[in-house]
């Protein structure tokens, strides 16, 4: 390898190393004092309960692991958004697993722990996966219960996504292994089996002291709500376990009970390795979101060997779309090229901008693997479109936007891997979160942004600046120097992967060798949900 390569390893191994420290601080949940109180209450963590309940040396993926990241520090944080979501198997069946943190404030919601709730629940609707709660919760952040409450996207919404699953025959099992109060009793009960753990586990729609102070009952919330009270009296649970390990052993024993799904019929063989080690991905990135580099050494890392059948590859080249094999299932790829190329006018094109050309051949492919039923994979390290009157004149807003339409009409699962940067309209063009991926992850070096830091800072500070002038506050070039430097700060701290991944615009900040594990499982999620509409790209300006 040559110098380069091994600066760029070191440097963005560097990066890798800081997400991973944060991991395993995020991973303490709500820290050790309170993981020592909950053991002492004989209950298992969130994390424990789901290490127990998955099939061991099976492979998973965790959802929204960062959700929360440095959000509610006035309310003493909230890692994980209170909730760890898993993807993974469960007596060999995929499923999700959805598991309330009670070291974290009790297990109560904030805002990002209904959001977080409802992609779990997205994710199990799209791919008609079953999903596993495991319940163990305080109810919604009082403080915050505005945000939380009464919208659409909110706490309700979980309760109506209960029903839609059961009516759309997606098995629900619910344990509750704590708390599980006020609307969040509906949960395990609107679930196809709700199981309770006895003396830890309760549920009640107002506690002992609310009830006392409601109608001057006195009671214990044992006797209200506990596992007795339910699996004797109420009828409302369907088993009382005696602790946390056999309600989850009930939990494997059903799900090993169920039947095989329909498939999609997504096409795999048995899978081959790439021709270089996904390590070398360390070393083939450049540690700044501005250099070029050759996408080509990337899909070497990713793709089944032998496997890359490249569509027109001689025309609209910042754009590569090819069929390929990833862990042996058949895939086309649309990925930003990042290098300088030349178009067939002999023309140079910048990479990771996305042209005319290259926006009309993406189009037509995507439309090809609708027809062929082939699932998608977007790898973006894009900066948008290209702008001025030779683009504008050539018709980029038409042509990007039948881009725009191919990649929103996709019937076909998507999945997006966001390598580099993901600018403006180049994030909607290849598929990020507001155009419905399956799976939409982050390398740690990942820019999200509406525009380059650079260039938005120097925008945002000729405004502040004119704006301090209108008031007849004179700008120096020292006063200028620090209002961009203080925008540019604040612009690049938003732009970082951790601020996409705190706010579940990104389900998760993966290791880039991970990134065939990623896709592999969720294209084998999407088999399970045969496609049932056909692709139809609407009124196209043609």
């Amino acid at each position: 390898m040559d110098l380069d390569f091994n600066k760029r390893e070191d440097q963005n191994k560097l990066v890798m190393a800081e997400i991973n420290r944060l991991y395993a601080q995020i991973k303490k949940g709500g820290g050790d004092k309170r993981i020592e109180k909950l053991h002492a209450e004989g209950k298992m963590t969130a994390r424990e309960r789901i290490e127990y309940l998955i099939d061991p040396n099976s492979k998973s993926i965790e959802i929204g692991a960062f959700a929360g990241y440095e959000m509610y520090e006035e309310h003493g944080g909230c890692p994980s958004g209170g909730v760890v979501v898993v993807m993974g198997y469960v007596a060999k069946r995929q499923c999700l697993i959805v598991a309330n943190d009670a070291t974290v404030k009790a297990g109560a919601w904030f805002p990002i722990t209904g959001k977080k709730n409802l992609r779990a629940q997205e994710i199990a609707m799209e791919n008609k996966l079953p999903i596993i709660y495991l319940v163990d919760s305080a109810g919604v952040y009082l403080p915050m219960q505005d945000e939380i409450f009464p919208d659409k996207e909110h706490f309700g919404r979980i309760f109506r996504n209960n029903a839609k699953m059961s009516a759309m025959g997606i098995i629900q099992i619910s344990a509750v292994m704590g708390s599980c109060v006020a609307g969040g009793a509906y949960l395990p009960i609107m679930s196809d089996e709700a199981m309770i753990v006895d003396k830890t586990g309760s549920i009640f729609l107002a506690g002992s002291y609310l009830v006392k102070a409601a109608i001057g009952e006195s009671i214990d919330n044992e006797t209200l709500g506990g596992a007795s009270t339910h699996c004797e009296i109420s009828g409302v649970t369907d088993f009382k376990a005696k602790d946390d390990k056999e309600a989850l052993d009930r939990i494997k024993s059903i799900m090993g009970s169920l039947g095989t799904p329909e498939k999609a019929g997504f096409n795999r063989i048995d899978p081959l390795s790439p021709i270089r080690d996904g390590n070398d991905i360390f070393g083939v990135m450049p540690s700044s979101r501005t250099e070029q580099y050759d996408t080509y050494e990337l899909l070497n890392c990713l793709i089944d060997q032998g496997s890359l059948q490249e569509y027109k590859p001689d025309y609209g080249k910042t754009i590569i779309c090819a069929t390929a094999r990833i862990d042996g299932w058949a895939v086309g790829i649309v990925a930003n090229q990042r290098k300088l190329v030349k178009n067939g006018k002999g023309e140079t094109q910048f990479g990771g901008v996305i042209y005319s050309d290259s926006a009309d051949k993406a189009t037509r492919f995507i439309a090809n693997c609708n027809q062929r039923k082939i699932p998608l994979v977007f790898l973006q390290d894009v900066t948008g479109f290209m702008v001025g009157s030779k683009s504008e004149h050539g018709g980029i807003i038409k042509d990007g936007a039948k881009m725009v339409n191919a990649v929103a009409n996709s019937v076909v699962p998507k999945f997006t891997v966001i390598m580099g940067n993901s600018y403006g309209a180049g994030n909607y063009a290849m598929c990020g979160k507001a155009y419905d991926p399956r799976l939409i992850v982050a390398w740690p070096w990942a820019d999200l942004a509406v525009m380059g830091g650079t260039q938005a800072a120097k925008v945002l500070a000729q405004i502040e600046a004119s704006t301090l002038k209108k008031k007849g506050i004179e700008i120096t070039e020292e006063k200028h120097n620090e209002i961009l430097k203080s925008i540019t700060d604040r612009y690049q701290h938003q732009t970082k992967a951790t601020y996409a991944a705190a706010r579940l615009w990104t389900d998760a900040i993966i290791n880039p060798e991970d990134t065939r594990k990623w896709i592999s499982m969720g294209i084998q999620a999407a088999n399970n949900a045969p496609i049932e509409q056909a692709f139809n790209m609407g009124v196209l300006q043609v």
